[in-house]
């Protein structure tokens, strides 16, 4: 197989890997540890473009990718559909680890769209949820030579390219076509420096990883990086080309793009890919497409536990054969609850976007599996390290170390971060944890001050640098506070200045403004001067303890009294919070969060509301005003039109981002 390049005219060959490479990457996944493992290198490493066109050798009728709605793509169609995108790339001047920002809707075009553009250049996909400031910040550390938006889409992205000079390249979705095909619009440009398919060594994906430092870490991963750890999850959970996979995690995340696309695409399986996480029509795909296992967060596994019972007809008649929990530590109840619904394995896996993304994973039964483990060594060599670098034995409690070819190979241009990463060749992961004598791993708390909110991370310098633009804050500490749903929110303590005031809903109101919702503080503390440790130095990982803060402040409690929803819109109100937050009825003063809401629930009503009243509720209304009653105030004030005919969004619009159109059904 070769590839016309259509800029220099010239055929490119292409080497074809065999099936030997992924038995041998067989054979350095899924053992267990003891206090350190030796792992096997591969006797040879491949690229997601030599992947791709080995399963199109392999099996090119096999199903590849699937979506709601579209004609499922196989994977020699893929691979052709690939090899053109690298093409057009090519003549638009674009090569090899040349690097291309992405903010796209999730769906299978994203998804051919990170498989396609990896294999010619390097892809680099952002959360479309970010703000303009936030998306100068990642252009900029990103190095992006070109930005791919989706065609007739008003993104601020387009504006900060422009201002930044970066050309902005249109995606458009082919109609009538399979699932995932796509062109790409924009200008042509000089040849690149390096054409055709990217090899082993160069980069496939660069993330950026929120840490205790003002601005986010850039993490280049290469080939050889993904492709090992795709192999690693892959075999480690037995998958082949029988298996397909429900997926609903975002795709600008190293849990979407490795824990379930390119794992898949390893394995020749089949991936589902939805329009994101939408917990109302998780069974309906789950009836559709009769996946054999999803991967998700705690946070979601929680919203779909909670529509299980409304959906028991469906749970007996699926085809799971497991279910797969990461990015976050999954409760022992909810793993039990989940286990007891599904008559399922649910299995738990630890991973980070530096070892793109899985370290450690349970095993299948019937190998043994361990309560409140984050299970075995699953490709990488892990360890337990004191803080002057010498390992620790069983059951000794230190910092959880690893290395293996599906680790980065540093921190680009941040020398001091690599330094404090790296001791002797092994990556200092940040988190806590022992191993026992059968090698389970155990995480027990967390040595970073990252903000691992429901596997959102988020680094607290960001924020408190939006808090100190305040005019009345003199000083701001960004800090971790326990959640009930999401382990962990993100909390504030300050300090105002002399003379001045501010109040929570206004600090609140101004932080959302600047930053993506979920970075915002949900606890805020006002105090006169903010604890210290004996060095004056801030323990930001303490102060949730230090200021008394055990739960989070709308941690279920009392509930109030049952009042009936009286008012037409009360009603409608009610059916969409009961229908949300998965409950028989909700009455007209319940609070949101004493029902068990969260922000993933909260922006799941707005989406209802949107589509039902056309008014956008401000995320904030759910702490000021977390009431049926209060909600149907404010939409009498806002002036609600009639409900409209019934559209399930799957995205919400943005007015502070200008419109959008929204996914839906």
């Amino acid at each position: 197989m070769r590839l016309r390049c259509f800029c220099r005219k010239e055929w490119i060959p292409l080497n074809l890997v065999d099936d030997k490479i992924r038995s041998s990457f067989a054979e350095s996944a899924g053992h267990p540890v003891k206090a350190r493992l030796p792992v096997a290198n591969p006797s040879g490493s491949i690229s997601i473009f030599h992947l791709l066109a080995t399963q199109a050798s392999r099996i090119p009728d096999a199903v590849a990718i699937m979506a709601p709605g579209r004609a499922p793509l196989t994977y020699k169609r893929l691979l052709d559909h690939t090899e053109s995108v690298v093409g057009t790339l090519n003549s638009m001047g674009l090569g090899r680890n040349d690097r291309v920002a992405m903010i796209l809707p999730q769906g299978p075009e994203l998804a051919a769209a990170f498989l396609a553009i990896a294999a010619g250049a390097t892809t680099a996909p952002l959360n479309p949820s970010y703000l303009s400031n936030e998306l100068d910040l990642c252009f900029s550390d990103l190095k992006a030579k070109a930005l791919i938006v989706d065609a007739g889409t008003d993104s601020p992205a387009r504006t900060v390219a422009k201002a930044l000079g970066i050309p902005v390249i249109e995606l458009v979705p082919v109609i009538g076509a399979e699932a995932g095909i796509f062109e790409l619009k924009g200008e042509m440009r000089d040849c690149p420096t390096a054409m055709g398919f990217a090899e082993p060594e160069d980069v496939a994906l660069v993330l950026q990883t929120s840490g205790t430092t003002s601005r986010p870490k850039v993490v280049p991963l290469t080939h050889a990086n993904v492709c090992v750890s795709a192999n690693n999850i892959s075999v480690s959970l037995h998958l082949d080309g029988r298996d397909r996979c429900l997926s609903v995690m975002p795709l600008f995340h190293i849990h979407g793009l490795i824990g379930a696309a390119l794992s898949s695409i390893s394995a020749g399986a089949s991936v589902v890919f939805t329009p994101g996480f939408f917990a109302p029509k998780f069974f309906d795909w789950i009836d559709e497409f009769r996946p054999t296992w999803y991967t998700a967060v705690p946070t979601m596994h929680r919203a779909i536990l909670a529509r299980a019972p409304a959906n028991r007809e469906i749970i007996a008649r699926n085809t799971l054969r497991f279910i797969r929990s990461s990015s976050s530590a999954l409760p022992p109840q909810v793993m039990r609850e989940m286990e007891e619904v599904f008559r399922v394995p649910v299995i738990e896996a630890y991973g980070m976007t530096e070892a793109s993304h899985q370290i450690a994973s349970n095993p299948l039964p019937p190998r043994q599996r361990k309560a409140g483990s984050v299970g075995v060594s699953a490709g990488s060599e892990v360890a337990i390290m004191d803080p002057a670098g010498e390992f620790l034995g069983v059951e000794e409690r230190g910092e959880v170390v690893i290395r293996g070819a599906n680790i980065m190979g540093g921190y680009e241009n941040n020398t001091a971060a690599n330094e404090r990463a790296f001791t002797r060749g092994w990556l200092r992961t940040g988190d806590e944890g022992y191993l026992d004598a059968d090698g389970f791993l155990f995480i027990t708390g967390r040595l970073k001050e990252t903000i691992n909110r429901g596997g959102e991370k988020i680094g607290p310098v960001e924020v408190e640098n939006v808090l100190m633009n305040h005019p009345a804050v003199i000083e701001a500490v960004v800090f971790p506070v326990p959640h009930a749903q999401l382990g962990e929110d993100v909390g504030a303590v300050l300090v105002l200045r002399a003379n001045m005031d501010a109040t929570e809903r206004e600090l609140r109101e101004f932080t959302a403004q600047r930053l993506t919702p979920f970075k915002v503080p949900q606890q805020i503390v006002f105090v006169d001067e903010i604890p210290k440790g004996a060095t004056g130095k801030v323990q930001r990982i303490r102060l949730a303890e230090q200021l008394g803060i055990n739960a989070h402040p709308h941690a279920p409690k009392e509930i109030a009294a049952y009042k009936s929803p009286e008012s037409p819109l009360e009603r409608d109100l009610a059916s969409i919070w009961a229908d949300v937050l998965g409950l028989k009825q909700v009455g007209a003063n319940s609070n949101f969060f004493d029902l068990g809401g969260d922000s993933i629930l909260a922006t799941q009503i707005i989406s209802r509301v949107l589509k039902k009243f056309r008014v956008q509720l401000p995320f904030l209304l759910f702490f000021d005003s977390p009431s049926v009653a209060e909600m149907a105030r404010y939409l009498e004030t806002a002036g609600a039109e009639e409900p409209v005919s019934e559209v399930s969004i799957i995205q919400p619009i943005s007015r502070r981002q200008g419109k959008k159109l929204p996914l839906s059904f």
